[in-house]
């Protein structure tokens, strides 16, 4: 009987090792499964005088392969990986919407400004004009459409984040369930193998989409935790997540992820605490990658659009009126709270801000706790601008980056406000002018030399620059207090009257019949010694240096003899008659702009590739990251499954060799049962 039952034994024992040999072969393609070995140990011998006389085998356990650090190391990679993909993906997209050559945006503002140069050649020719309008038109177009393109993709992001935590709240369920079922049966001294198998493939596949942090419990259930203290689930209950617009900024469209408990109020993660995973991904790039292409665009647009429109305010049209606006533009920007403070960025006003400084950002002005400062930070590189709080509301503002920021009411104590002064511009940006005669190519000063000249004195160019200088203030003449100095009249359209230079000896002009004398920047070019008695003469000319006064600019060329004379005044004056009309001095201002340094130092045609300069960057900084985690990835997971994974030759092998230990146990039962027959047979003789 003994030889039997060590038959039996082994017999199972073998059967059981079989099973568990098909059980690994059958699931070598399933996902988070961990190879199963049976643990075999031997049955306590029985004691008689001559000794222990063993008993056979059986089965200890079935040991689960898995290493708990690597595969929690492995799915916090995973996690990385797909944040980083996702991101990476998106701001591929993001690049194709700024695309170069002759389609691009920036070919557009090129062609809009060279198209001026017809205009400035003939002035009157209607055809140039309609040309030059049409060049506008299209750069507008080309606006929007980038514009819509960024909307798409926002939209795209918007929707996949729905998905994702659907998909989260989904995995978070069935983890929970998971966990049930896994004290349930933790209670034998066994564990369920195939059931932490599945738990922990429920684990990794929410890593896919947001990164986690496990604590294991007694009971064998595992508590589940998002943005580092959240539990999404706890033993057996899970919570939920949602996507929604910041609750912080109403109205400002920022997504933010909301941790969801019944019965608590919803909790904002912020992404910066999300880690890895696909969700916290697409939140970055929404809050930060897509917001910096849709400022770059933003700014880009208001800067052209506000530059144009003003330069077209100081011209004057074939009819002689002053030109209005060539694009839409927003009147303000207003602040985006859910709390007391009201305030708003004003870009109606041209002397309340300057496009050649615009940073291409959005901002916050936090109130501190005192309640006395307040900051205004930079969100794009975290810029902070400390103030007095009372500052905001006072008749002015406060400057930053050519935006001033003004309260109508202050905020509380810790309270934040979120200005976003380019968002949706290029969205709006429209044609406001459709007809021809309407482009104010004209400027509204005129020069005449005097009849009298004697010299070889020639105008080299006469224009408006109006309150503000696109290239800057001229140096010496920026007021205190204020972006830029406080506007000046053109001279009066009455016959004789403007400004009147008259030039002494040795090239020294005095002005007279300014209205503001200290808009001059001639202070680097004092005049020589002055004749005793002869009139005063506070300037020194230089050949082709600017000169600035109420407002408008004029450029000399040659050499003047003394008692010659300039005369400005107003284009409209009778005494000059219609020749505003073939003044293109207007229309060359606003070609000038092409070389403003308007963009962080680029030129307003260099713009747009710095614009896709910065996309680039970005872009490929994504994708390396991407490549990086993913390689990382790839040799955690490498890691874990060279423990866990299944591999066929191995198991094959061990087929072999547990069938023929069946196969010995079973011969083992046949010579046992032959013994015992033929002891039966003895007996009955």
């Amino acid at each position: 009987m003994s030889l039997l039952n060590v038959g039996a034994r082994a017999l199972l024992a073998n059967q059981v090792a079989l099973q568990t040999t098909g059980h690994n072969i059958a699931n070598v393609n399933t996902p988070g499964y961990s190879r199963q070995s049976v643990v075999l140990q031997t049955v306590p011998g029985q004691y008689t005088g001559s000794g222990y006389i063993g008993k056979g085998v059986e089965v200890a356990t079935i040991l689960r392969n898995h290493n708990e650090l690597l595969t929690r190391q492995a799915a916090a990679a995973q996690a990385m990986s797909a944040g980083d993909s996702a991101r990476a993906e998106r701001v591929s997209q993001l690049q194709d919407v700024f695309q170069g050559g002759k389609a691009g945006l920036g070919a557009a503002i090129s062609d809009m400004l060279n198209a001026l140069g017809d205009v400035i050649t003939a002035p009157t020719d209607i055809t140039a004009r309609t040309v030059s309008l049409t060049r506008m038109d299209e750069m507008a177009a080309r606006m929007r459409s980038s514009a819509e393109l960024l909307r798409e993709i926002d939209y795209s992001v918007t929707e996949q984040l729905k998905t994702d935590t659907l998909r989260i709240n989904q995995l978070a369920v069935n983890i929970a369930e998971m966990n049930q079922q896994i004290s349930r049966v933790m209670g034998n001294g066994q564990t369920p193998n195939d059931l932490l198998d599945r738990r922990d493939q429920l684990i990794r596949e929410l890593n896919q989409y947001i990164q986690t942090t496990q604590i294991p419990a007694s009971d064998g259930t595992i508590s589940v935790f998002v943005a580092g203290s959240q539990a999404l689930v706890l033993g057996q209950d899970a919570a939920q997540l949602a996507v929604a617009e910041s609750k912080e900024f109403p109205g400002s469209q920022r997504q933010a992820l909301y941790f969801q408990r019944p019965g608590a109020p919803d909790v904002e993660l912020r992404d910066t605490l999300l880690g890895g995973g696909q969700t916290a991904g697409l939140l970055r790039f929404a809050n930060n990658d897509l917001i910096e292409g849709r400022n770059l665009l933003g700014r880009m647009a208001l800067a052209i659009g506000a530059e144009l429109n003003y330069q077209q305010s100081l011209g004057l049209t074939l009819d002689g009126t002053r030109g209005k606006p060539l694009f839409s533009a927003p009147a303000e920007v207003v602040g985006r709270t859910n709390g007391a403070a009201v305030g708003s960025i004003d870009l109606g006003d041209p002397a309340k801000f300057d496009a050649t400084k615009f940073a291409a950002s959005d901002y916050e002005v936090v109130f501190n706790a005192n309640g006395t400062d307040a900051h205004i930070i930079r969100l794009s590189d975290n810029t902070v601008k400390t103030v007095a709080a009372t500052d905001l509301t006072n008749p002015g503002g406060v400057q930053m980056d050519g935006l001033t920021f003004e309260f109508t009411n202050s905020g509380n104590p810790g309270e934040r406000v979120l200005f976003q002064p380019f968002a949706g511009v290029a969205d709006q940006l429209q044609m406001l002018i459709h007809s021809p005669r309407d482009l104010a190519v004209a400027s509204p000063v005129n020069a005449a030399m005097g009849t009298q000249n004697t010299g070889t004195l020639q105008l080299a160019g006469l224009q408006a620059d109006g309150l503000r200088w696109s290239a800057g203030p001229p140096a010496g003449i920026e007021k205190a207090g204020a972006i830029n100095p406080p506007p000046s009249p053109v001279p009066p359209a009455t016959s004789g009257g403007g400004v009147t230079l008259t030039f002494g000896p040795n090239g020294t002009f005095s002005v007279a019949g300014a209205t503001s004398s200290d808009v001059l920047n001639l202070d680097a070019n004092p005049p020589g010694p002055q004749t005793p008695g002869a009139p005063p003469y506070e300037y020194q000319y230089v050949p082709g240096q600017t000169i600035h006064i109420d407002g408008w600019a004029i450029t000399l060329q040659g050499t003047p003899k003394e008692g010659d004379t300039v005369v400005i005044g107003n284009a409209t004056d009778p005494q000059y008659g219609d020749q505003y009309t073939r003044n293109a001095g207007n229309a060359r201002a606003m070609q000038a702009l092409r070389d403003v340094k308007m963009f962080d130092n680029a030129s307003m045609v260099d713009g747009y590739a710095g614009l896709m300069a910065q996309v680039g960057t970005r872009t490929q900084s994504a994708l390396y990251a991407a490549q990086m985690s993913e390689a990382i990835a790839s040799d955690l997971e490498a890691n874990r499954t060279a423990i866990s994974g299944t591999n066929l030759d191995e198991e094959a092998a061990r087929l072999i060799q547990y069938q023929q230990s069946y196969q010995a146990s079973a011969k083992m039962l046949q010579v046992a049962q032959a013994i015992f027959d033929n002891l039966l047979q003895s007996v009955g003789r």
